[in-house]
């Protein structure tokens, strides 16, 4: 008799909440009329074999690691997955104070049913295998920085001090090997060993550089966004990576949104104030954008009076009016919304379309 009711709570249920941790998943299920008929604790490797045997119904996750794995597994089995930014559980958790993994299954359950909530598509095997190549091009990188900070503090420590660029530090190793000869044997063995390193650090980066072209090439889309001036190849690659599809996000500014690159807002009483930017959502693609942001109004700046577009006279008018800085996260915002139009619309960047509309 017991295992019969079991089954029939199973066959109940509507909605699960799942907490995953390193070990456990913490699941909540609730049944049509919002009643908690599933509260429990699973091992990670018995979880996919648990939800075998129950009816197709709604899995939730907040969109954090192997939450996309997850998703994967879950609509094989013929469920279906919603995941969710971690920010927008919290409010929905009863106990701010009281936070452990059950409570947080509740939330999770809770916030799913929302109509107003908005949902991160679950990325696919080939989406996330490219962002893997990102992900440790992005560590790379800040190793790389690390260890040439590195070693120009340790040349300071022998009154040898170079300037703040690698261009330069690698120019004083190829006219300074006197200099470096005269270091005691100790220290002249270690900074030549940084060195090296210095030197597969840059060799792995442009390794990942390549790969990441090579599947850029494969992709239309990606082809298309780089034709955008201040999206290059690894913000384009980072975009298709990150972004299934732009009709996900209702508008321009919704993705814009969505990259941290829209100002805050304190508004009451029918007054709109508006701060610093939010900096929320995907960090690295909004680092990609402020980069991107920066190659464009340099090149606007380069270029003669008569060979401006209208989007560059639009950031030169802007930078002289505001200051490069805030003309820096206009742009990236321009560009978000352009990206988001070109992934939706499936077209071409035209930017004499812009000037053919606004006329």
């Amino acid at each position: 008799m017991e295992v019969s009711m079991k089954e029939k709570k199973i066959a109940t249920i509507s909605r699960v909440g799942v907490d995953s941790s390193k070990h456990y998943m913490h699941v909540h299920g609730v049944d049509e009329h919002e009643r908690a008929i599933l509260v429990k604790a699973l091992r990670r490797e018995e979880f996919l074999a648990w939800a075998a045997n129950i009816p197709g119904c709604v899995f939730g996750f907040e969109a954090c690691s192997a939450s996309h794995y997850w998703g994967r597994e879950l609509r094989k089995l013929g469920h279906e997955v919603r995941l969710m930014a971690a920010a927008h559980v919290t409010p929905y958790r009863k106990s701010r104070q009281g936070k452990n993994d059950r409570n947080d299954a509740e939330a999770i359950c809770e916030a799913m049913a929302r109509p107003t909530m908005r949902f991160v598509t679950v990325k696919s095997e080939e989406q996330q295998s490219l962002l893997v190549l990102h992900r440790l091009r992005a560590g790379l990188r800040d190793e790389r920085t690390a260890q040439i900070n590195r070693i120009r503090g340790l040349l300071a420590e022998f009154g040898i001090w170079v300037s703040q660029s690698p261009e330069k530090l690698a120019s004083w190793f190829h006219q300074q090997s006197e200099t470096l000869a005269g270091l005691p044997p100790l220290a002249k063995r270690g900074i030549e060993s940084a060195r090296e390193h210095w030197k597969t650090l840059d060799e792995r980066i442009e390794e990942m550089d390549n790969q990441i072209a090579e599947s850029t090439k494969e992709s239309q889309a990606a082809i298309r966004l780089q034709k955008i001036i201040g999206v290059g190849m690894l913000t384009a690659s980072a975009v298709v990576a990150t972004i299934i599809d732009g009709k996900q996000f209702k508008n321009g500014r919704e993705f814009a949104a969505s990259i941290g690159v829209v100002p805050s807002q304190h508004s009451t009483g029918g007054k709109t104030t508006l701060g610093r930017i939010t900096k929320a959502g995907d960090h690295y693609l909004r680092h990609l954008l402020m980069q991107g942001a920066r190659s464009a109004i340099g090149a606007a700046l380069r270029r003669k009076p008569e060979k401006l577009t209208r989007l560059e006279r639009w950031m030169l008018a802007l930078n002289a009016r505001v200051g490069y800085y805030k003309t820096l996260v206009a742009i990236a915002n321009k560009h978000a919304r352009i990206i988001w139009a070109v992934l939706t619309k499936g077209e071409d960047y035209d930017p004499a379309y812009v000037t053919a509309t606004k006329a």
